[in-house]
């Protein structure tokens, strides 16, 4: 490469990726104040302070121990060349050795312009009491919470460059490669109290408000406040990323996400984003700087993965679709599922999905290019989303068509377009009693009416039996093909991560391979481009000419399932 690759980062919710453990008042700050110590299990202070990464405001000079850095340097200590001087039993430094006892040492300058350095966390709270936790007591309201989060992913690059090293001995596994500039889609961390633009390190344009949890940030902790994206975020995450992606100044993007959602964002951008460009989803089951945290290997892979063009075709587009890169791994969008809280545990589901690896020697391999369609060739992506479509909704009992806009005049997505879809679950032994009745089943009666109520968009995924998609419960059958014939498309799947294929039926689309959460999102697209099925005049008794148009309309979500 002549060049350095341009990278824009995304930054998505509840990602462990960009959070870390909490800042506990160290112990050399609780013996400076006269605070508890830390202590192990015998009583006695804790050996060492976590070390964390800060900024120096000063520059200084400190001296190193030679052949400290490893237990056998001095093993080789004819190999190595002389040390800067010597440090005396008083402290004191000195070119020249004055006694046996002197230490040889390197001796350092050190300054703010250096970048992060690992530093015991001298901070205690207001009332004088040390950090224990990210509240300042268990439990505590958000008034009393700090974020672990990072607002951007700024942060955590420059501590990966700063302090990760890599397989060489060498740091600046990002820099060396690529020039990254930071977004903030869906950001697990917000500025409660906003931002003042030139304090910002995100790309973006004045100041920034002071901004609320749940709605333009995402955390996971502390667990009692968590919060996660609704579904109009999807409109703002495509139009977001579509427009980065659009605009002609990066090489690749990399998103990163909570561990257990990154897979289902990942498939939404590989059906929705236009772009030739690829896209790699990142996360990580260990917060950043945790004990053998897994997020910066991923990243890095991530950056060495875009910088390699392994993902190009002969006219240099995409040919794998959007990927996630977990632990040298490089997965479909489409197939990859998290099952384990631990590094490794992401599979490919579907009996195949992992297209390559990145090597031990940090060579990215690409062996499996995927069968179906994705990003630039998606049949539903935003460009090729209609403005508008026929959606149905009930009121006062009566459904009928109204205009729904799918894009605004600029074509980006409307937040209302986003379509409702839920996930039904159906297993053996499901109905109540011999011979139910399908208006006994109150739970997806209701959900059916709610559907239909909203005004928006809507649909069904059943998971049901592997791989076939069928299900047992004849009742709850019936009342899902009467939503079907009020306009509400349902797909079948099978349970779990299934390895066959759903079965064909006239009425209900068939999810292939898929997930039920990735067959929820496959629909959502679908809908966005088709729209709501036709109504029957009667849904339960629906005629045969009715019967015809539902399948003709079923067969169009056929063919977008059986291609995507």
């Amino acid at each position: 490469m002549n060049s350095k690759v341009r990278i824009a980062h995304l930054a998505g919710p509840t990602a462990t990726i960009q959070n870390t453990p909490p800042l506990v008042t160290s112990n050399k700050a609780r013996e400076k104040l006269g605070l508890p110590l830390l202590s192990d299990t015998a009583g006695a202070p804790h050996r060492f302070d976590a070390l964390r990464a800060q900024r120096l405001a000063a520059p200084a000079t400190v001296y190193v121990e030679q052949f400290s850095a490893h237990p056998l340097e001095s093993d080789a200590a004819e190999l190595y060349g002389p040390p800067d001087g010597y440090i005396d039993a008083e402290g004191r430094f000195n070119k020249q050795r004055t006694s046996d006892e002197d230490k040889p040492v390197y001796e350092v300058r050190i300054g703010p312009e250096d970048g992060l350095y690992p530093l015991p966390y001298m901070a205690v709270q207001s009332d004088g009491s040390p950090w224990e936790e990210e509240c300042a007591s268990p439990g505590a309201p958000a008034a009393k919470a700090r974020q672990g989060f990072f607002p951007d992913g700024s942060r955590s690059f420059e501590e990966i460059d700063r302090l990760s090293v890599g397989d060489r001995g060498v740091a600046a596994s990002i820099s060396a490669l690529a020039d990254v500039d930071f977004y903030r889609i869906t950001p697990p961390g917000g500025y409660t109290k906003g931002l003042l633009a030139e304090k910002r390190t995100d790309k973006g344009a004045g100041d920034i408000p002071p901004e609320t949890q749940g709605r333009d940030f995402f955390p996971y902790k502390p667990y009692h406040l968590a919060a996660a994206p609704v579904r109009p975020s999807l409109a703002r995450t495509t139009n977001m990323v579509q427009e980065i992606m659009a605009s002609g100044d990066y090489d690749g993007a990399v998103w990163t996400q909570g561990s257990p959602q990154v897979e289902e964002t990942a498939y939404w951008m590989n059906l929705l984003i236009d772009t030739t460009l690829p896209i790699c989803g990142n996360a990580a089951q260990r917060p950043h700087g945790q004990i053998s945290n897994d997020g910066p290997k991923n990243i890095v892979d991530s950056v060495q993965f875009i910088a390699s063009r392994v993902w190009a075709d002969a006219e240099g587009r995409n040919r794998v679709g959007v990927v996630v890169i977990q632990e040298q791994q490089v997965f479909a969008a489409r197939e990859v599922m998290k099952v384990d809280a631990r590094p490794g545990g992401y599979v490919a589901t579907g009996g195949g999905g992992i297209l390559g690896a990145v090597t031990h020697q940090n060579k990215p391999i690409v062996q499996y290019v995927p069968a179906t369609r994705h990003t630039w060739m998606s049949d539903v992506n935003i460009s090729r989303l209609p403005d508008t479509v026929q959606a149905v909704r009930a009121t006062d009992g009566i459904s009928e068509f109204f205009d729904l806009p799918i894009k605004d005049a600029d074509g980006n997505l409307v937040e209302n377009a986003i379509p409702s879809v839920s996930i039904s679950k159906d297993g053996s032994y499901a109905s109540e009693d011999f011979f139910a009745d399908p208006a006994d089943e109150s739970d997806l009666v209701a959900a059916i009416d709610r559907k239909l109520r909203l005004g928006r968009l809507g649909g069904f995924v059943i998971e049901g039996l592997t791989p076939y998609g069928s299900m047992t419960s004849t009742s709850r059958q019936a009342l899902l093909l009467g939503a079907v014939f009020r306009g509400l498309p349902v797909v079948r799947v099978g349970r779990g991560s299934p390895e066959g294929f759903a079965d064909p039926h006239p009425h209900f689309i068939a999810g292939s391979n898929l997930t039920s959460t990735k067959a929820r999102m496959l629909l959502m697209a679908a809908l966005m481009k088709l729209g709501s099925l036709p109504i029957a005049g009667d849904p339960m008794q629906p005629t045969r000419e009715e019967r015809a148009a539902t399948e003709k309309a079923v067969a169009a979500y056929q063919a977008i399932f059986d291609t995507h």
